[in-house]
């Protein structure tokens, strides 16, 4: 009975899972509103039945592919915050955007990967859906308060200067990583290095302009 209890699970958590990347699919190919359900039977090749068993309809389904990322997000960078000190925002934010992505690289529309263009979807979606806004909300909050304690973090290390506010550090690093996601919906897939190494550089400026420290003439 164990095992029977066990493989049933697994098929149920498989179907889930088909319908949610075939749903994220025709979200990314055609967007929100333009998608029925029935294109997401059709895409998925299951009956209505076996669909509404698990998503009552495309605003459940919508909800449930956010609320999967930003968990996903969220948790890697929940991690990263309780190493001491945790990973410079280079190699941290090259190391949790490349693996939701490689985790979703399957998933493909016209050749390129889905995944950029649907969280272009997702956006102006926010504004007309207030419960799917309320989901947005809740994973950015968590996100940025998991960002705002990996920036104390490097601040009690002495990796950054202790007078920043860590909440702007934060707002400024998820901007990077949703703008990095932009671009690569609008002009094409480019590797998580790229971003890696524009902070990279970025972190390593000097202030030419500031005054030299030493001691003052007498």
């Amino acid at each position: 009975m164990g095992t029977m209890a066990r493989v049933s699970q697994e098929h149920l958590d498989a179907r889930r899972r088909q319908i949610l990347d075939g749903a994220a699919v025709c979200f990314a190919r055609n967007g929100f509103h333009a998608t029925s359900m029935q294109d997401v039977l059709k895409e998925v090749g299951l009956s209505a039945g076996a669909v509404y068993r698990y998503f009552s309809g495309k605003e459940e389904l919508i909800g449930a592919i956010v609320g999967e990322v930003l968990g996903s997000v969220r948790g890697a960078f929940e991690e990263a915050s309780r190493q001491s000190p945790p990973p410079p925002p280079d190699e941290l934010v090259a190391t949790v955007l490349g693996t939701v992505l490689a985790a979703r690289e399957y998933l493909v529309v016209d050749g390129r990967p889905a995944f950029p263009r649907l969280v272009i979807q997702v956006w102006p979606e926010t504004l007309r859906n207030e419960d799917l806004a309320a989901v947005l909300r809740e994973g950015y909050g968590s996100v940025r308060a998991a960002w705002t304690k990996i920036v104390e973090g490097y601040q009690r290390a002495g990796m950054m200067r202790p007078d920043v506010e860590p909440d702007h550090v934060a707002r400024t690093m998820i901007a990077a990583v949703l703008g990095f996601i932009a671009q690569q919906s609008l002009f094409g897939p480019a590797p998580v290095e790229v971003l890696r190494d524009g902070l990279r550089a970025l972190m390593s400026m000097r202030d030419e302009r500031a005054p030299a420290t030493g001691s003052q003439p007498g």
